[in-house]
């Protein structure tokens, strides 16, 4: 066969190869082509979101794929060792916490937290918001409504920060009635992420920090910073005690500077400071954090639907989603990381009980040196110390995922705890011998019900006035809310100019 006639046979070989190559790479490109439109658009809104509109399911029709994950933060399957997301009662898992808490709101109910779809059913049916029988009734500040809803931001703009936090709880029922949601941390226009709440500006700006320098990986922490984090009322002004720092020893002495206590015990006589949820400091001072992982890279992974990547808003525990959360920085199998976080979170509630046990004690013993006629010089470095033991407990303990977040720095807040909370029992037993008590007669309180029994409180009582504050007071709140959204119409609330 002469060289020509090889040519030809290997150009009619070339000429098909070539034009399947090229039908596959024309597909190829049209489907990124695609794929790359569908992206575009899937975040070119159809119209302008106002910054101020508290109605998620209005950005939902914008952003629909966001709004669908959001709505599965009302699922409460997830349950892992240590951690779970429906609303168990943890008083009766754990009465220590009635003794502890006794004489505040939390040892007539707590439990377990839900996702951001309850923030307003739970705060609306917990014990601790009492059962108001009008605007001006009920235990609770309107302060208490600062990270519960989207109409918290509308609210401010239209009347102003200091306005809202005045006057009760119940005032503001009709105004916030929408869940937590898409403008607590995105802003309308550009959808970025945005801070709404004023009150971690002030605490940034309390420690001579700027946020208007804040990265967008940084903000994909800070927007949740906004709630998770220690806070307190200054004449219902919220408040988040940084000026001195954020470690707990910090906030320690910045409470104790302005002589703040959240309530008094009613057994022991100490001045408690009531840790809220300092999930953000804890994470601070953790591994993640100082590797530049975001709360959102972990907590609200990325997720791919069609052509389009987003974040996953059904934020919940990284443990129910190891795949997307977890595995895209560790190597290891799903199990072994989960026998990992389980081994931290066991030393930590191993702790967490010494402590308790050993503040249960200190109350009640402390009530024992009053009774028998201890004075207010021999107690007072008693209640300090029971201050500083529990304050460090609840510290360590309350955010929930500090744990996961700092093991190290929980174990030895907690290991402080402990040792605070021993020496006051140490000058407790002085105190008691020189009153000729040698033994402390415990009453029982190995239940939540016998507990709370043994501190006279009629939580029965305290069921049937709430839901008859659930049957008629709420609904009226939920009345003036629809008038008032009647009023938005498709258009955007009314807000400042």
């Amino acid at each position: 066969m002469s060289t020509e006639e090889k040519k030809g046979k290997v150009s009619w070989f070339i000429f098909p190869a070539v034009a399947v190559i090229v039908f596959i790479l024309g597909l190829l490109a049209s489907s990124i082509m695609e794929r790359r439109v569908e992206s575009r658009m899937i975040y070119m809104p159809k119209e302008k979101m106002d910054q101020f509109e508290p109605r998620n399911e209005k950005w939902g029709k914008q952003y629909p794929n966001q709004y669908d994950t959001f709505m599965k933060t009302a699922e409460t399957s997830f349950k892992s060792k240590h951690n779970i997301s429906s609303r168990d009662d943890m008083l009766e898992k754990n009465p220590n916490l009635v003794i502890l808490w006794a004489g505040y709101g939390f040892s007539k109910d707590y439990n377990a937290p839900r996702g951001h779809s309850y923030a307003i059913k739970d705060i609306r049916e917990t014990l601790r918001t009492g059962a108001p029988k009008s605007e001006k009734d009920g235990p609770m500040p309107a302060t208490c409504w600062a990270c519960k809803s989207t109409d918290v931001s509308r609210y401010m703009n239209e009347k102003g920060i200091t306005e809202f936090y005045q006057g009760k709880w119940a005032e503001k029922g009709h105004e916030v009635i929408n869940p937590i949601g898409c403008n607590d941390c995105h802003d309308g226009d550009t959808m970025a992420l945005r801070i709404s709440r004023p009150a971690l500006l002030e605490g940034f700006e309390s420690m001579g920090l700027d946020l208007s320098k804040a990265t967008h990986q940084d903000k994909r922490t800070l927007v949740c910073a906004q709630c998770h984090v220690e806070y307190y009322f200054k004449d219902q002004y919220l408040v988040f005690p940084w000026s001195k720092g954020t470690k707990a020893e910090n906030m320690e002495e910045y409470f104790d500077e302005v002589e703040f206590a959240d309530w008094v015990h009613p057994l022991s006589k100490a001045k408690m400071i009531k840790a809220q949820h300092p999930g953000y400091e804890l994470w601070k001072e953790g591994i993640h954090a100082q590797r530049g992982v975001s709360c959102a890279d972990c907590h609200m992974p990325y997720v791919s639907k069609g052509g389009v990547k987003f974040t996953d808003h059904q934020i919940n525990s990284p443990l129910a989603k190891i795949n997307r959360s977890c595995q895209n920085c560790h190597r290891q199998s799903e199990a072994e990381l989960i026998r990992s976080v389980a081994s931290n979170q066991d030393k930590v509630y191993q702790l967490k009980m010494s402590a308790e046990k050993i503040l249960v004690k200190a109350h009640l013993e402390a009530k024992a040196a009053w009774d028998a006629g201890a004075t207010e010089a021999e107690m007072a470095p008693v209640l300090d110390y029971i201050r500083h033991a529990q304050w460090r407990w609840d510290y360590a303990t309350a955010s929930h995922g500090a744990a996961f977040h700092a093991p190290q720095e929980v174990l030895r807040i907690l290991g402080t705890s402990i040792e605070k909370g021993s020496e006051a029992r140490r000058l407790l037993t002085g105190v008691l011998v020189s009153k000729g008590i040698k033994e402390v007669d415990y009453p029982d309180v190995s239940t939540k019900e016998k507990a709370q029994k043994y501190l006279g409180m009629d939580i029965e009582a305290m069921k049937k006035a709430k839901k008859e504050f659930l049957e008629t007071l709420v609904p009226e709140w939920e009345k003036k809310a629809k008038e008032r959204e009647a009023t938005y119409g498709d258009k955007k609330p009314m807000t400042k100019k």
